[in-house]
């Protein structure tokens, strides 16, 4: 029997872009070559838009008002002169100067297009020193991609997306601080329901949040036009991602004039956000000056953060963003949950200002930068209004003021990578089904041992303001009543001594053989 041939499993857009990308790798960092990379999609993408708007002004027979931006931009297309579209870069792609042609494109589409200031690429072609035929191979590959043939499919938006988190992945550990993984901010999004209002973001990264949120009104038939988006990125490069990811999709933002510290430089001090969605830096140390930022109105009726680690800086920072009814959702590291002094002081505070609505740890190894599980806080500044807002007969409803719903998903995911853990759809919609019905539908929702409790403000005052969910979830297989961080403890201490008495032992044998004259090691 002639043995079958297993057919071959097709290479999707993103990976054979990928694979071609990779072949630049080696003189060039990781960190600069995802600017070259993204850069030239963009350039693509904009040119087939540009070329179909071209097109249209043809066949409605104003070839008169070809070279005019206002014919394009009323569209939301860029303009792009000449020496800035897709089809001279590929009849020069063969050429010594290419390097320099594509910063020139790059550079002229800003020029003419406001919207994309600082949003580009400067110079990275030229200075790179990039092998002309492994560059010359990139650029015919990305010329095979038809980035608008199919309306439905998110063609560039998808290759972002994947170029984003690969290049979050090649950074790994101290790096990739641009990318929030897709599932986390899915996650985020289905649990806050960013349906219209305004958005913000205090670290925004590679702008992943806002993608999502658009994604979200999209998949839930909503209007894009109701939402208003700000955000603040310090990082220059990683503002220019921001920029970029954003206008390839067509989303409008305010991402502040230019890159700067949200702590030092806050571009937005009067908004007010109705959703906050963030992933800032974890555990940020020295982030003001002893002396600097003490009577900042962020921190006004809550105690000042300390200056050595900035969780409760970007906590009361987002506090303070928060419209009469928003509702926030952003990523910290654990140690945020419990501790003391002004942290202490300031965790206190939030609860007993009923703010805190849920607290929920994440699996370990979501994230390309550090293996530990990390928590997911939801803030709302009104929780009363939630019930308000969704009326329905068939529910029964009451407000959930003085409660916080507790999750634990540290065994919730599915692997990603290899090495990582990523949640399903089906995990989001668990997840989101539980945290809703607790808002809102008190027959629904039942406390589930090793998943879910819903703490009143007593119980959290029983546990000295402590945030930590193992306090709260129950766990079948143990006592409720222990504390495990004490147990832990207690544990470490045992095995302490039970390694000091073996060594002693150990000692003690070793003499007896001495002195019967052996000389033997154990």
């Amino acid at each position: 029997m002639a043995k079958q041939v297993k057919a071959k499993k097709e290479k999707s857009i993103e990976e054979t872009l990928w694979d071609s990308a990779n072949k630049l790798r080696g003189t060039v960092e990781s960190s600069e070559y995802k600017h070259v990379v993204l850069g030239l999609i963009f350039l693509k993408f904009a040119s087939d838009k540009f070329e179909e708007r071209r097109s249209e002004l043809i066949a409605e027979g104003k070839e008169k008002y070809l070279e005019m931006k206002e014919f394009y931009n009323m569209k939301n297309i860029f303009f792009l002169p000449e020496e800035s579209r897709w089809s001279f870069i590929i009849q020069n792609s063969k050429q010594n100067d290419i390097a320099l042609k594509i910063d020139t494109a790059l550079h002229t589409v800003e020029k003419n297009n406001p919207a994309l200031k600082g949003a580009l690429p400067d110079n990275y072609f030229s200075r790179l020193n990039m092998d002309v035929s492994k560059l010359a191979a990139l650029l015919d590959t990305i010329n095979n991609i038809d980035t608008i043939k199919d309306k439905q499919q998110d063609i560039v938006g998808r290759v972002y997306e994947y170029f984003l988190s690969k290049f979050a992945l090649a950074e790994g550990k101290g790096k990739g601080e641009f990318y929030t993984p897709k599932s986390i901010v899915n996650l985020i999004a289905e649990m806050i329901e960013p349906y219209k209002g305004v958005i913000y973001d205090p670290a925004c990264g590679s702008g992943g949040m806002f993608v999502q949120s658009i994604k979200f009104i999209e998949n839930h038939h909503g209007n894009k036009k109701e939402i208003s988006i700000y955000g603040q990125e310090y990082t220059a490069t990683t503002y220019k991602l921001a920029k970029m990811n954003l206008a390839i999709r067509g989303i409008s933002a305010n991402l502040g004039d230019v890159p700067a510290d949200t702590f030092g430089r806050d571009q937005h001090p009067d908004l007010k956000a109705d959703f906050i969605m963030a992933n800032p830096p974890f555990n940020q140390k020295d982030w003001r000056a002893s002396d600097e930022l003490v009577d900042d109105p962020r921190w006004r009726g809550y105690d000042v953060p300390p200056t050595s680690n900035a969780n409760y800086a970007w906590i009361l920072n987002m506090v303070s963003k928060l419209s009469e009814n928003g509702v926030a959702g952003f990523i910290l590291a654990n140690g945020a949950l419990s501790g003391g002094g002004e942290e202490y002081k300031i965790r206190r505070k939030l609860i007993e200002n009923d703010v805190v609505e849920s607290i929920v740890i994440l699996p370990r190894s979501m994230f390309y930068t550090t293996d530990i599980s990390v928590t997911l806080w939801i803030l709302n500044k009104n929780k009363k209004a939630r019930t308000v807002q969704l009326p329905d007969a068939s529910k029964n409803y009451r407000d959930r003021q003085n409660e916080i719903l507790f999750l634990d998903l540290r065994e919730k995911g599915i692997p990603f990578e290899k090495k990582f853990t990523q949640f399903s759809e089906e995990n989001i919609t668990e997840i989101t089904e539980t945290y809703h019905n607790w808002q809102t539908d008190l027959d629904t929702y039942k406390n589930v041992p090793e998943f879910c409790f819903s703490a009143t403000l007593e119980d959290v005052i029983a546990k000295d303001f402590s945030l930590v969910p193992s306090k709260y979830v129950e766990f079948v297989n143990r006592d409720e009543n222990i504390d495990f961080d004490d147990k832990m403890k207690v544990l470490q201490k045992d095995f302490s001594e039970l390694l000091q008495a073996e060594a002693a032992s150990k000692n003690d044998l070793l003499t007896v053989f001495k002195e019967l004259g052996y000389e033997i090691e154990l």
